[in-house]
């Protein structure tokens, strides 16, 4: 098990106002960290990505279960304005948080149960 980095007091208030005030925002949470206006958006990320990717899959996570109650209120209330966009929009969610639908085959076999193979190769003598 990978032990977890320790990120720098402005890194974790980067962290920790990116899913808030920064409403995902890079360059907002930049600014709410208290990072100078020279700093680079992009090497706060370079250096964050790995904890980037993490938050969010907790983000994703956090919010399948109101991604869930959207589909289920298509169920109850199926006229409600914006409702093919809201069920669109809850699926590719719940997908992402990997509750993905999934499809079965079912494979059926009918008439005799006789199997047929390749004819057998000469070379094997």
């Amino acid at each position: 098990m990978a032990t977890k980095r320790v990120l720098t007091e402005q890194q974790q208030k980067f962290m920790e106002v990116l899913f808030n005030e920064a409403a995902g925002d890079p360059v907002k949470a930049r600014k709410l960290a208290g990072y100078a206006d020279a700093s680079s958006t992009k090497l706060i990320m370079t250096a964050l990505k790995e904890e980037v990717i993490e938050a969010t899959q907790l983000f994703m996570a956090m919010n399948a279960p109101r991604a869930a109650m959207a589909v289920i209120s298509g169920i109850t209330d199926p006229t409600e304005l914006g409702m093919r966009d809201k069920l669109n929009a809850a699926k590719d969610l719940l997908d992402r948080a990997g509750l993905a639908k999934t499809d079965k085959i079912q494979v059926e076999a009918t008439g005799s149960n006789i199997m047929f193979l390749p004819p057998k190769d000469d070379t094997d003598k």
